[in-house]
């Protein structure tokens, strides 16, 4: 581990900080991952909607990670992106869905953001000390909460009820929504 921090942080806030950004990285190249799964595996009606819309989801949350990554060894650290890395500090189960309807897929997908923007928030909290830190993690959030957004608006009926919102596991999500 480098010797260094950037000015003005002490090292142990840097620290901690640096863990906590290794588990929004480990998050990224996962949900990374699943974006790509689901725009490989989603078939039924709306097939090319879906398909097409996952692909700027999944460029962006890359561009997160990197950001993620390029912060902590800013700060001294050493970003952990390999799948062990991931598999290490996962506290999420593995995206349960193979091929499967853009309806199942959405509903399981918006659980997913689900745990990535509740994580996120809570990591904002612990940066109140590291400003630059959670600045960068809100702009990521937001962008997040937007793409939410976008996959509740397929699964949102006349009355606002989201098919599979009030299941707890994308699994159940998923055959509410089928």
């Amino acid at each position: 581990m480098a010797q260094y921090t950037v000015p003005g942080l002490d090292d142990k806030t840097a620290a901690q900080v640096i863990d906590v950004l290794q588990h929004r990285l480990a998050a990224y190249n996962d949900l990374h991952l699943t974006l790509k799964h689901v725009h490989w595996n989603v078939v039924g009606r709306n097939f090319i909607a879906v398909h097409e819309m996952l692909d700027p989801q999944v460029e962006l949350v890359r561009g997160y990670a990197d950001a993620v990554a390029e912060r902590i060894a800013a700060m001294g650290g050493e970003p952990r992106g390999r799948v062990g890395d991931i598999a290490q500090v996962r506290d999420w189960d593995d995206y349960s869905l193979l091929r499967d309807t853009s309806a199942a897929h959405l509903a399981a997908l918006n659980k997913v953001y689900d745990g990535v923007i509740t994580s996120n928030r809570k990591a904002i909290e612990t940066f109140e000390s590291e400003p630059v830190s959670q600045d960068l993690v809100i702009g990521q959030t937001a962008e997040l909460e937007k793409f939410q957004w976008f996959v509740r608006a397929h699964l949102e009926d006349q009355s606002g009820a989201v098919a599979g919102g009030d299941k707890s596991t994308e699994s159940g999500a998923a055959a509410d929504a089928r």
